[in-house]
């Protein structure tokens, strides 16, 4: 059982940036890829960013190059640095873990869920 719980969110104006943390209990952090997805009102939660237990990583076109995500296996910790902040990122952020993801943007592919932190941008 892994539980994950994310800290970092708040407000931002546009171009501002924040950076998102997710605690992961577990002795076996290191083998599970971690992904962070995003949840807007009236919409469906969509993938952001993912990275491996091989340390590869994966972006969402909409945050490519202004997001990054990265994480401490010492720490049992995942990030996602956000710069360049944009109203349209305004979503809860969400952490989460799967022991074998195939495709990294299906959050049924994910075992584990974290409960989410608000990040609100204002233009």
């Amino acid at each position: 059982q892994v539980q994950l719980v994310e800290s970092g969110g708040g407000l931002a104006q546009a171009g501002d940036s924040l950076r998102l943390s997710c605690a992961a209990s577990g002795p076996t952090f290191s083998s599970y890829t971690m992904g962070w997805f995003r949840q807007a009102p009236g919409k469906e939660r969509e993938f952001v960013a993912a990275i491996r237990w091989s340390g590869g990583t994966y972006y969402a076109d909409s945050v490519k190059g202004r997001f990054t995500i990265s994480k401490d296996n010492a720490k049992n910790a995942l990030y996602l640095q956000m710069n360049s902040l944009k109203p349209e990122d305004t979503a809860v952020y969400y952490c989460a873990a799967g022991r074998q993801v195939g495709l990294l943007t299906i959050k049924g592919n994910y075992d584990y869920w974290g409960q989410g932190t608000q990040v609100t941008v204002s233009s």
